[in-house]
């Protein structure tokens, strides 16, 4: 993003500048420039206190994410208020501290409300703002992107297209056909296409309401140098993201999740798909029905913006702009209707391979593996799907070259696909007949 415009006038974007070639979040240095309701951050530096016996400056600027000046300005009015002590001084801005009767009343009474203590949050306005000022300048998908992305894949050009068509115009892609044919391998794949990293971050606050947003089961963490502390830290950088549900997938997992005992919110998968992809694999396989979850993706793939709904029924809405991937080995009629299907950016069957594609997958994983294979072994292997009438998979291939390396192991032998262990291989996978 090095030539993103940053003199954009969103009264909710938060102030940007230049890192090197990066443009990042700038940090606050006051209370009032942190973009948050009066008393939030005092509030997060008394619950802190609460859980300690003492404090310094270092350290509640690296537990909350505050820069160096907000954390002095924030524990000042802190001390101010009558909730903190300070004991000793070590220099010009560093400071021991203690929490005081007031204190330890008024944190126990914040954390019966919110028990969240952890970074502190942005505003859900200064996050949609800047996910809207990050879709605006994120870089454009190319082919040579995608043809990149898909080349461990043996694709159709048609396929390969579509795929890059749905992955550049953040519209959402439809990939069904019989099991074992690369449809979620596509979709794992084209993320890869996807260029550039984006600015997330931690939590979100909506009134008292906190929403954590940050995953590291979902997001990768890209290291941004922030030497002179001029990056807001509560602001994380991440690669694009790729989300992937199956079928765990429940309408209450689109929602946001509340924690009676953490007394927060956790974003729901799709939200912290934002930017990246978010992959419904399986789809027709949970435990909802199918028209209900499409039902539920509707809105937010016509207008790329979602609502949510907290505990006291205030309902929020935010940005959402991800490329949905649904793959299904069920037909369409099945799991969806016409209307819904018109609906979907790009539809892409996925159907068996021919014999000369089986052939070029075989030979592009072996040599991945470092096996060599010889013609008349694989002739050997599509003259038995046709003797038993077996129809061909894209993902056979991979399977039986990784049983030869079991039987090649096993023997204590070189890995090797000669025809005598690639019959072995066959009947270990797919049994006698």
């Amino acid at each position: 993003m090095a030539t993103a415009d940053i003199s954009v006038k969103d009264p909710h974007l938060p102030p940007l500048h230049r890192v090197g070639d990066l443009i990042a979040p700038k940090a606050p240095h006051d209370i009032a420039s942190a973009g948050l309701e009066e008393g939030a951050l005092t509030d997060m530096a008394v619950k802190l206190a609460f859980t300690v016996a003492r404090l310094t400056t270092e350290w509640v600027a690296k537990k909350l994410h505050f820069s160096m000046p907000l954390v002095q300005a924030v524990l000042e009015q802190v001390c101010r208020d009558g909730m903190l002590e300070e004991t000793m001084q070590t220099s010009a801005g560093r400071s021991h501290y203690r929490i005081t009767q007031r204190g330890r009343e008024y944190g126990a009474r914040a954390l019966e409300a919110c028990g969240y203590i952890g970074p502190a949050p942005v505003s859900m306005e200064a996050y949609a703002a800047m996910l809207r000022w990050q879709f605006t300048n994120t870089p454009q998908v190319k082919p040579e992107h995608v043809t990149a992305a898909l080349s461990s894949l043996v694709l159709s050009p048609k396929a390969m297209q579509l795929a890059g068509l749905a992955v550049s115009s953040g519209r959402s892609l439809f990939v069904y056909g019989p099991p074992g044919n690369g449809k979620s391998s596509l979709g794992r794949q084209i993320h890869a296409a996807m260029s550039g990293d984006y600015w997330i971050p931690y939590t979100i606050s909506v009134g008292n309401s906190i929403i954590r947003l940050f995953d590291d089961l979902c997001h990768q963490r890209v290291d941004v140098p922030n030497e002179r502390g001029t990056i807001d830290p509560r602001w994380v950088r991440i690669r694009r993201p790729l989300v992937i549900v199956g079928g765990e997938l429940t309408l209450d997992l689109l929602d946001l999740m509340y924690s009676p005992t953490l007394r927060y919110y956790e974003a729901p998968p799709h939200l912290k798909a934002n930017g990246g992809v978010f992959l419904v694999d399986d789809f027709g396989r949970e435990r909802v029905s199918p028209d209900q979850l499409l039902n539920r993706f509707i809105t937010p793939m016509e207008y790329q913006i979602d609502y949510f709904t907290l505990q006291t029924g205030q309902k929020i809405q935010l940005p959402l702009r991800h490329v949905l991937i649904i793959a299904t080995n069920l037909s369409p009629e099945k799991v969806t209707d016409p209307a819904f299907l018109r609906r979907m950016g790009y539809r892409i069957f996925l159907g068996p391979p021919t014999p000369e594609e089986y052939t070029k997958i075989f030979q592009q994983y072996a040599q991945r593996q470092g096996a060599a294979v010889a013609p008349e072994a694989i002739d050997g292997l599509l003259q038995r799907y046709q003797a038993q009438n077996r129809e061909l998979r894209a993902c056979e291939p991979r399977d039986l070259i990784e049983r030869a390396r079991d039987i090649c192991r096993f023997h204590g032998r070189p890995f090797e696909l000669t025809p005598k262990v690639l019959d072995l291989a066959w009947t270990g996978y797919f049994g006698n007949q």
